[in-house]
C-alpha cells in the first residue's frame, strides 16, 4: 500500500473508538434463527484485511436501513447503540433520521450509515426513497405486540425491492417486558417469520441494552464479508481479463513476427 494511503487508513483507524473495532466475527443470537451459516470471516477475507489487499472497501459506505410498524421502538434501537441513552419520551420519527458509526473490522476502516425510517403510512413514500442500494436491512416489530410481527413480510418485502442484495434481520424490541414464559411464547412465532422472510432473528431492550451492541456487530460482520469477498471477486476477474488481453497481444504479435520473417524468405 502507497504510504500516503497507508497515512490516511491509520487515521482513521485512530478515529475509530475503541468499542467499535471488531476482531471476530459475531455468532448468531439464536442457532435455528438464522439463514446465515457464517460463524467465521472467509479465509479469503482474513488473507486480504491482513495483507492490506482490501481495494476499495475500506472507502465505500455501508447502508442500512431499519423499518417496522410506528412505536416499535426503532429510533430507540438506534440512539442506544449510537449514543448508549434510552428516553420513554422519544418522538415519532418525521420521515428519515440517519446516524453515522466509524468502525473497524479486522483493521479495515468502515462507515455505517443507519438510516431510521418513520412507520406512519403518511411518510412510507419519502422514507421508500431511502432503501435504494442498502446492504442491510432491519425489519423491526414489538415483542409485546404481535400484531406487529404480522406487519414484517410487508416491511421486508418494501424495503428489499431496492435494496442491494442485503443482510436481513428480524429484530424483537422491548424484550425486558416480557417474562420467560411470554418470550418463550413470541419467540417461536418470530423464529417462524424470520424463517419465512429469509432474515436472522433477534430479540432486543434498548431500555437495559440487551442485545443491542452485539446485533450491530453481527450486521457488520456479515455484510463486510459479503462486500470484501464481492470486491475480491471483481479484482480476480479484471486481472484474469487483463491477463487474457497481454495474452492475446503477445500471440497477435509473435504471428506478425513469423509473417514479417516469412515474407523476408520469399523476397
Amino acid at each position: 500500500m502507497p504510504r500516503n494511503k497507508m497515512s490516511s487508513a491509520r487515521t482513521i483507524l485512530n478515529a475509530v473508538a475503541s468499542d467499535r473495532v471488531i476482531t471476530k466475527f459475531t455468532p448468531p443470537f439464536h442457532p435455528d434463527g438464522t439463514p446465515y451459516s457464517k460463524v467465521n470471516f472467509h479465509p479469503k477475507v482474513k488473507a486480504a484485511c491482513s495483507e492490506n489487499r482490501t481495494g476499495r472497501v475500506g472507502l465505500k459506505i455501508t447502508k442500512a436501513v431499519l423499518v417496522g410498524d410506528v412505536s416499535v421502538g426503532k429510533t430507540s434501537l438506534v440512539n442506544r447503540f449510537c449514543h448508549d441513552v434510552f428516553d420513554r419520551e422519544y418522538k415519532a420519527t418525521i420521515g428519515v433520521d440517519f446516524e453515522v458509526e466509524k468502525f473497524s473490522v479486522l483493521s479495515v476502516p468502515i462507515t455505517l450509515q443507519i438510516w431510521d425510517t418513520a412507520g406512519q403510512e403518511r411518510f412510507k413514500c419519502i422514507a421508500a426513497s431511502y432503501y435504494r442500494g442498502a446492504q442491510i436491512v432491519i425489519v423491526a416489530f414489538d415483542l409485546t405486540d404481535e400484531e406487529s410481527l404480522h406487519h414484517t413480510n410487508k416491511w421486508m418485502e418494501e424495503a428489499c425491492a431496492s435494496a442491494d442484495e442485503p443482510v436481513k434481520f428480524l429484530v424483537g424490541t422491548k424484550k425486558d417486558l416480557l417474562s420467560p414464559s411470554s418470550y418463550a411464547d413470541i419467540e417461536s412465532r418470530a423464529l417462524k417469520y424470520a424463517d419465512k422472510l429469509g432474515a436472522e432473528f433477534w430479540a432486543t431492550s434498548s431500555k437495559s441494552g440487551i442485545n443491542v451492541t452485539e446485533f450491530f456487530f453481527r450486521a457488520m460482520c456479515l455484510s463486510f464479508d459479503d462486500t470484501l469477498l464481492k470486491e475480491l471477486e471483481v479484482t480476480n476477474v479484471s486481472a484474469k481479463q487483463i491477463g487474457t488481453i497481454k495474452v492475446q497481444k503477445s500471440n497477435s504479435d509473435l504471428y506478425e513476427k513469423k509473417k514479417s520473417g516469412s515474407s523476408k524468405c520469399c523476397a
